[in-house]
């Protein structure tokens, strides 16, 4: 097999041989002011995934007649209508090859509600010309964003999206700005108390707040 194509099929590697996963492709010297604890968590490679457990303490949405919205999404593991307070909660991410040979990163998140579990999940990769990662939301994907990934002063990691699609099949329509759903991330790590912080909103131009979620967790052994 040509050398290229092995290169393309391995995870991302240093000069010095350490290989790197999408996050620090991404970030570059960055990856190195974030906690120690997230760089941990975030050298997500073949055979290491990372798998945590913990708790919401609160889950919140939009304006009620968004209800339907949010129902329809939990057939794609994107949306759900459910809120509350004291969630459990789960994350897994881990490592695969795509078909084109692309390493991707994939994410369940899993809320585990008194009588039902609900999920919003997505698939990252590296777009390395833009340098920005892509996030293919829902199962099937339902959505595509942009991410952008920095690391603030207080060495949490910053992620907001950007450019949005509509996924449909295998055609991707842009969404003009007023129809998109932008996300903020911030994930940090508590040293007191020894656990990983979370908080998330999505919000749109033009009404404002559509779903968050805040808490903590820890990894999962």
């Amino acid at each position: 097999m040509p050398t290229a194509i092995i290169c393309l099929l391995l995870p991302h590697v240093r000069e010095s041989g350490e290989s790197m996963s999408i996050y620090q492709e991404i970030l570059g010297d960055r990856f190195e002011q974030l906690h120690p604890k997230l760089q941990q968590r975030y050298q997500i490679e073949e055979g290491s995934p990372f798998l945590g457990k913990g708790m919401m303490h609160e889950i919140n949405g939009g304006p009620a007649w968004l209800y339907p919205l949010f129902r329809l999404g939990v057939r794609w593991k994107l949306l759900f209508p459910e809120r509350g307070l004291a969630v459990p909660f789960t994350v897994t991410n881990r490592f695969q090859i795509g078909r084109d040979g692309e390493q991707q990163i994939h994410w369940e998140r899993v809320f585990h509600f008194s009588k039902k579990k609900r999920y919003f999940n997505a698939l990252m990769s590296l777009d390395q010309n833009r340098s920005i990662i892509k996030d293919y939301l829902g199962e099937p994907a339902l959505v595509y964003s942009d991410l952008i990934f920095t690391v603030t002063d207080t060495k949490e990691l910053l992620i907001q999206s950007k450019d949005q699609r509509l996924v449909i099949g295998k055609l991707e329509v842009p969404l003009p700005y007023p129809l998109q759903g932008l996300a903020t991330v911030r994930e940090g790590y508590d040293d007191v108390r020894d656990v990983y912080t979370i908080h998330v909103r999505v919000r749109n131009p033009l009404l404002g707040h559509l779903f968050s979620y805040k808490g903590e967790f820890v990894e999962d052994e």
